[in-house]
Parts: structure tokens; C-alpha cells; sequence
């Protein structure tokens, strides 16, 4: 090699590949692990999808689902900066995409998993508990007054009506319309004629490929070095910010440990969320 290819050869820009990080349930909050929303991942985004050379933007996503609203926001966010910047979304799926977490999956133009990742899920829940006689035992009296009779449904301390659940489950029923149309508006014909595909049920990563929820088995890196060769880098966008300065430097102590018990009941929700998964 003479020196004029070594010297061409050192200048030569590699491609980078910008890669944004999904992690975590969606909507939920802790002190410790904030939860994905999209004003959290607002920022990440418009960087990653700013990066004019970049030939498409990267996400990685890890999550077993969470709020219906922040997923489609965040997946709509994803749609539109894609849309403006005319850069491909490739979506590398690590433990679970599931529910919402597969809500932002379909936000790719292309979806990569393990082969034993978890994927799909495309159906609504509501979880709570009931404590109709809990009350009574202890000798608490409870006293609650609105305005409007639909204002206290669902009240975990009185006895579950069935009007009350009739109107959470045409909710529901709302929701997972509109989830459904939209898997099918993304993944269009590669979607397998599956009874079994919206009841919310869920596959490992292989299977989720047979049954059109994925594109291909594999590693996100090893996918985007035969796209773009060998000397490809991925450049992490987002996550800078420590814990503490994000929350100290901003909201306060006091803020925080106000927010210890409300914290705690959501880090309970996420770990069941997990947990439904085997992870």
C-alpha cells in the first residue's frame, strides 16, 4: 500500500449509524428508573433523525408495554421525523416488544429480533385490586362525594357494578381497534393469517417472523454492517444526563422524596408488567 492509499484510506468518512434506546415500561415513573414518555425521548429522537449523513436512524427497543397514549405519541413522533428527514427507521428488538413496546416496534421500517425475544401482545389491559370489605374490618370510614355518578367508578374500596366494567371494556375495546389498525396499517401483507394474531398473545422472536410481527432474526449491529459495510459505527444519541442531576438539578429534593411512595407503586406496576413475560 503506498502512502497515497493509506493517506485516502484514513480520510475516508465512516458511515455512522445513530442509535436511540427504548427501555423500560411506558408511562410509568420511578425515583430511580424513569419511565420512556415522549417527552423524555423527544430530544434523543430529533438529534438522532438531525444527522444529516446518517444514511437511517437506529432504534433499540426493550420494553413490555405501559400507557397507550405515550406509546403512540413516541411511535408517531418516530413516523413524522422520519417522514421530514427521509431517513429509515431499523428496529432492533432485545428482551420483549410486547403491547406497547411493540406499539413502538412497528414504528421501524424494518423490525430485527432474537430468536428468543418476546413479541407482540396486541391487545388492551386493566389491572387493580378490590378492597370492597377492607374498611369495614379496620374501622375506617370512608367518605367520598362527586359530581357526576360515573365519577368514583371503579372504586377499589366499594363492590366492582357491571355498568362500571361494561364501560372500561368498550373502552378497552377502542383502544385495541385502534392498536390493531395501525399493526395493520404498518405491516401491511407480510401479516400471517393468524386467528391468534390480535388476541394478545405472544411469540418469541423467530416465531414473530413467521407470523409477519418481524422482519428478520439477527443482531442490530451485524444487520446495519451488511447494510453499510464493515467500517459502519453506531453512535448511542441520548442518556447523557445522570439520575441525580436530571432530578436534584431540576426538581428538588423535596420534589423527590414526594414522589418515593407514587414511585414505588409504579415500579410495583412495571415489575408485574415484566414479570408477565418470564423476565
Amino acid at each position: 500500500m503506498t502512502f497515497s492509499d493509506f493517506f485516502r484510506r484514513f480520510r475516508r468518512k465512516r458511515t455512522v449509524v445513530p442509535v436511540v434506546r427504548l427501555s423500560g415500561a411506558i408511562g410509568l415513573s420511578a425515583p430511580l428508573r424513569p419511565g420512556l414518555s415522549l417527552v423524555g425521548v423527544e430530544a434523543s429522537l430529533e438529534r438522532a433523525f438531525g444527522m444529516k449523513s446518517a444514511p437511517a436512524v437506529a432504534i433499540l427497543i426493550n420494553s413490555p408495554g405501559g400507557a397507550a397514549v405515550q406509546s403512540h405519541l413516541i411511535h408517531k413522533r418516530i413516523r413524522a421525523l422520519a417522514a421530514e428527514k427521509q431517513k429509515r427507521v431499523i428496529v432492533g428488538v432485545e428482551d420483549v416488544a410486547a403491547s406497547g413496546g411493540y406499539l413502538l416496534a412497528i414504528a421501524g421500517d424494518e423490525i430485527i429480533v432474537d430468536r428468543s425475544s418476546i413479541v407482540g401482545s396486541i391487545g388492551v389491559i386493566s389491572a387493580s385490586f378490590g378492597f370492597p370489605k377492607l374498611l369495614d374490618r379496620i374501622g375506617v370510614e370512608r367518605r367520598v362525594h362527586t359530581a357526576g355518578r360515573s365519577k368514583s367508578m371503579l372504586d377499589p374500596f366499594q363492590p366492582e357494578k357491571d355498568e362500571d366494567v361494561s364501560r372500561l371494556k368498550a373502552l378497552q375495546e377502542e383502544v385495541h381497534a385502534a392498536f390493531i389498525d395501525l399493526v395493520k396499517a404498518r405491516r401491511g401483507t407480510t401479516l400471517a393469517d393468524d386467528p391468534d394474531l390480535f388476541t394478545g398473545a405472544f411469540w418469541s422472536g423467530g416465531r414473530a417472523v413467521t407470523l409477519g410481527l418481524a422482519d428478520r432474526v439477527g443482531e442490530l449491529r451485524e444487520v446495519l454492517k451488511e447494510r453499510f459495510g464493515d467500517d459502519v459505527v453506531l453512535k448511542t444519541i441520548g442518556g447523557e444526563r445522570s439520575f441525580w442531576r436530571r432530578r436534584l438539578g431540576v426538581t428538588g429534593t423535596e420534589r423527590l422524596a414526594a414522589s418515593l411512595l407514587g414511585g414505588l407503586l409504579n415500579l410495583i406496576e412495571e415489575r408485574l408488567l415484566w414479570s408477565r413475560f418470564g423476565l
